[in-house]
């Protein structure tokens, strides 16, 4: 399972997104397991995708999820908390809610790569000062 960014997910059903052709590619190189991410990256895709192509983008995400292509993470208490501290920690990147929560998530499971398009993975430190490996 890999750990997923909001980026790939827009890019993957955007066609006129300038990663398009790259995500696609990456998706269909990586192991046949479901992509994970959370609910802040989720709505921040729900958002973006309907502003570039209204409820036909939405619905081709959320059809990512009924078939289980595409697996939400519900956060725990503390993951939560430790968003705020890393929040904090990044205020001057800044760090938004979903990296946060990417973030958050990666410590808490042991996830060591990321599928994201976002330069700032590149500056974020794990709680043992390690990076995520980024994919692509």
């Amino acid at each position: 399972m890999i750990l997923t960014d909001t980026g790939p997910l827009i890019a993957l059903l955007d066609k006129r997104d300038s990663h398009h052709k790259e995500c696609v590619r990456i998706l269909d190189a990586l192991p046949p397991e479901p992509m994970l991410t959370t609910w802040p990256c989720l709505t921040e895709a729900m958002h973006i995708l309907g502003s570039v192509g209204g409820y036909r983008y939405q619905s081709v995400l959320w059809k990512l999820v009924e078939d289980m292509n595409l697996e939400i993470y519900d956060l725990t208490s503390s993951e939560i908390r430790r968003m705020r501290t890393l929040m904090g920690k990044y205020q001057d990147t800044p760090m938004d809610m979903a990296d946060a929560s990417l973030i958050a998530l990666a410590e808490s499971m042991r996830f060591r790569q990321i599928f994201t398009i976002d330069s700032d993975f590149r500056i974020y430190r794990l709680s043992d000062g390690s990076v995520l490996e980024i994919v692509p």
